[in-house]
């Protein structure tokens, strides 16, 4: 499925992406290329498969969710590089 130099373009507006009109020609052929690798996966037969999110039939390990009691402020603020009125202080990232 060939895609045309508009939808590509349309793609990056969608995507706020500038393109240089060589970056249009490229992902117009390389985008093609990948739609047509979607319709050959789209050919296969899996109505026999059953679906999966997992085949190594690993699973996580996890403790059981039990209530404790939280670590003392003066604790939780022992290795802090700053603190001030019993809080972290960071830097402000936000102008």
């Amino acid at each position: 499925m060939a895609l045309t130099r508009e939808e590509v373009l349309h793609i990056s507006l969608l995507a706020r992406v500038g393109l240089s009109e060589d970056d249009v020609v490229k992902f117009q052929e390389q985008l093609s290329q990948i739609l047509d690798n979607f319709e050959v996966l789209r050919q296969l037969d899996t109505e026999d498969v059953s679906p999966t999110s997992n085949i190594t039939g690993l699973e996580n390990v996890t403790r059981d969710d039990a209530a404790r009691d939280s670590l003392p402020q003066d604790e939780a603020l022992a290795n802090a590089p700053l603190a001030e009125d019993a809080c972290f202080r960071v830097r402000a990232v936000l102008e």
